[in-house]
């Protein structure tokens, strides 16, 4: 996962964004609000078959909700409340993301079936998270993070490749499920 393996590395690239954010006075809410009216924005673009552009868009507002947190660890305004906002953004961008592209795809039953299936398997995989996490056991693992479904997402509407998108994304986001679920197990006390 990226989040993971290279938010080290990907920091001294997001530090000087977040500083820049900072001196201009926005907030981390702000930060993940503005970047939650993107994606939801793209969206509705992406409904409406403007694929290349909508996609665009809520890749641009994801990637600016990934800010929040280096905003709020620079300007010293880390919070648990502003942590449970941008949770609830995520799975609202993703929510709007994959019913945008289900009701562009909506003359083809299969493709929708698979944008409910792909929107089940992402909000099961941060679900895992949020409860293995509200036990105290580490809930992070598996191939496919938030920050690697956008990506595999955004690439498969700019470059129209739509249904092999959604079948690796069902494959990918599926397999991460057991992958936390199997990993959860493991980490708790029997």
């Amino acid at each position: 996962m990226i989040e993971q393996r290279a938010r080290g590395h990907i920091e001294r690239y997001l530090d000087p964004i977040g500083r820049v954010l900072v001196s201009a006075r926005f907030t981390p809410m702000t930060v993940t609000l503005v970047g939650l009216m993107l994606v939801i924005g793209g969206a509705v673009l992406v409904g409406f078959s403007q694929l290349v552009l909508g996609a665009s868009i809520a890749a641009l507002g994801s990637a600016l909700d990934g800010l929040d947190g280096t905003v709020a660890r620079l300007a010293g305004k880390a919070s648990k409340r502003g942590a449970f906002v941008d949770s609830v953004s995520d799975r609202l961008g993703e929510t709007a993301m994959w019913s945008g592209l289900a009701f562009a795809v909506s003359d083809d039953a299969v493709l929708a079936l698979l944008c409910v299936l792909n929107l089940g398997a992402s909000l099961l995989v941060s679900y895992l998270r949020a409860r293995a996490e509200s036990v105290g056991a580490d809930g992070r693992g598996g191939l496919m993070g938030r920050a690697e479904r956008v990506i595999l997402f955004t690439a498969g509407l700019v470059f129209g490749f739509i249904p092999v998108m959604l079948w690796l994304m069902a494959a990918l986001t599926w397999m991460t499920v057991a992958q936390r679920f199997a990993l959860v197990w493991q980490r708790l006390d029997a």
